[in-house]
């Protein structure tokens, strides 16, 4: 192991540590609101980057790169079409929540429709964090370092020992982080990666071309742009690994979950101090999901070029640094993919911990002392998991959505009707949830139904809104719903979100255009 590479790694991350323990001691949580929301003061660039980095993790750089590698660019769909998305969501839905004055989007659900729905999706909220979320994130970090590292080598125990090693480190450092600082030492971290990740991060691309062109970018460019094109396609066909017509119908869904029901994403937003700051920093984590598929997929295209094939394709992202970069940015790179790791995982176990004292325990004495200790039995249970996501298949990217999709679009579905209808009771939600996730169940996991699952969840999603729609209809609510305003901060909107909006949007159809067979894919 080179001693240079482990010195900026250690730098990097004791640097790091002191700023954000400088700055958590200053502003200790000392109240659930402070812990949980950072005291409702957050500006629009640290609203920003707390949203990019709670959703960029390791397993992104791991997966996402894997997908490019082992296909073509149209994986990029995942990042790059959720930005209209976001700009939907920051006009239509976070408003409403801010308005509302609400902590936990299963709030809105108990207003909606009653208490019962409320407890029922917090627990699956709550069982996707723990079986899904936060074990991904650990083992990503995991792979990652061990990647970079070759730490079995070192310590002479193996791969699979290593992997538990690495993952209950990074599971204890991301748990003592969320139990000192809460929200504002996790805003200030992002904050820090953000300008780590776009200034020092997006050297790797320049790195991998140099390498591949022996020296000249240059000549790793021209070769990237004339040698097998197809990968530069980001309009995937049917059997790439996201068929375009799939942006339509279940990516859609779940982005539109990810954005505006996510709790772990909607925490950051409802921590705004108003909510124009709230739309600025959405459309500044917009702008940098623009920028990402410069460290989430190219790398793993030119990764194409210089290996062809490996063992392991998850490792193709720690390969190429290992071997293309000068140890000092192998190092600065390992510290930032173990700190936008930390950075989710402690947003994933702070909302599960929002969700668990706010609304499963509401009412309960020793709020914050509970909050604490479930934040520490619940990292133990993500050790206990992650170790095992090594033996799924289809590649780790996949698996992730494929599972998260189990929770997170039923979810979705029952929100949306609750939004649009007055009348359509409780019974509706509790039956439409049933109904979504024992048919999606069914169709992943044990009949082979034939059809891509993001087609599978579109489906799903209309014969669910057709179900509750039909109860509603058959046992109406007595009175209609009406939302009660409750705002907690100011709520009037930024006047220049429609220009962001356009700007923003016209990049994502030009990003389309250039990796198209219309532009670098001919």
């Amino acid at each position: 192991m080179n001693a240079a590479t482990l010195s900026a790694f250690f730098i990097t991350i004791a640097t790091a540590a002191w700023l954000v323990w400088r700055s958590a001691r200053r502003t200790k949580p000392l109240t659930a609101t402070g812990l949980f929301f950072g005291n409702r003061d957050l500006g629009f660039v640290a609203v920003g980057c707390g949203l990019i980095f709670a959703n960029i993790n390791t397993t992104s750089f791991i997966g996402e790169n894997e997908l490019t590698f082992t296909n073509n660019m149209s994986v990029m769909a995942w990042g790059v079409t959720s930005v209209v998305v976001m700009m939907a969501v920051a006009e239509f839905i976070l408003p409403i929540y801010l308005k509302t004055g609400i902590s936990t989007t299963p709030d809105f659900l108990e207003m909606r429709y009653d208490r019962q729905t409320k407890t029922f999706v917090s627990l699956i909220f709550l069982l996707n964090y723990i079986v899904n979320l936060l074990p991904s994130v650990l083992y990503g970090a995991a792979v990652a370092l061990e990647g970079l590292f070759d730490v079995s080598e070192l310590t002479g125990i193996g791969y699979w020992p290593t992997i538990w090693l690495l993952v209950a480190v990074m599971g204890a450092l991301g748990t003592l982080f969320s139990v000192r600082g809460g929200l504002k030492g996790m805003t200030v971290s992002g904050t820090m990666l953000g300008l780590a990740m776009f200034t020092g991060g997006l050297l790797l691309p320049y790195f991998a071309l140099r390498h591949l062109g022996a020296g000249s970018w240059q000549t790793g460019l021209e070769t990237v742009l004339t040698t097998e094109t197809y990968r530069l396609n980001a309009v995937g066909g049917k059997h790439d690994a996201i068929p375009f017509g799939t942006i339509f119908t279940g990516m859609l869904l779940v982005n539109l979950y990810y954005w505006s029901t996510e709790q772990y994403i909607v925490q950051q937003a409802l921590g705004s101090r108003d909510l124009a700051s709230c739309q600025k920093g959405m459309a500044l984590a917009g702008l940098g999901k623009l920028v990402l598929p410069l460290l989430l997929n190219v790398p793993g295209i030119v990764a194409a070029h210089i290996y062809g094939t490996l063992p392991h394709s998850a490792s193709v992202f720690s390969t190429l640094i290992r071997d293309v970069a000068p140890p000092v940015y192998t190092g600065f790179m390992a510290a930032l993919l173990a700190g936008a790791s930390l950075t989710t995982f402690v947003a994933g176990i702070n909302s599960s911990a929002t969700l668990y004292v706010l609304n499963l325990r509401k009412g309960a004495p020793g709020g914050m002392r509970t909050a604490r200790r479930f934040e520490v039995l619940l990292c133990a249970g993500a050790v206990c998991i992650a170790p095992f996501i090594h033996f799924t298949q289809g590649g780790l990217y996949t698996w992730l959505q494929k599972v998260g999709a189990l929770f997170s679009v039923p979810i979705f579905t029952i929100m949306v009707v609750g939004f649009f209808t007055r009348r359509v009771p409780a019974l509706a939600a509790k039956a439409g949830l049933a109904f979504f996730i024992a048919c999606y169940a069914l169709s992943q996991f044990v009949v082979d139904v034939g059809i891509h699952f993001l087609h599978v969840l579109a489906i799903l999603f209309l014969a669910t809104v057709l179900l509750m729609l039909a109860i509603g209809k058959w046992r109406p609510r007595e009175a209609p719903f009406v939302l009660q305003w409750n705002n907690l901060v100011e709520v009037t909107p930024w006047k220049w979100r429609y220009l962001a909006m356009g700007g923003l949007i016209a990049l994502v159809i030009g990003l389309y255009l250039l990796f198209s067979p219309f532009g670098l894919a001919k």
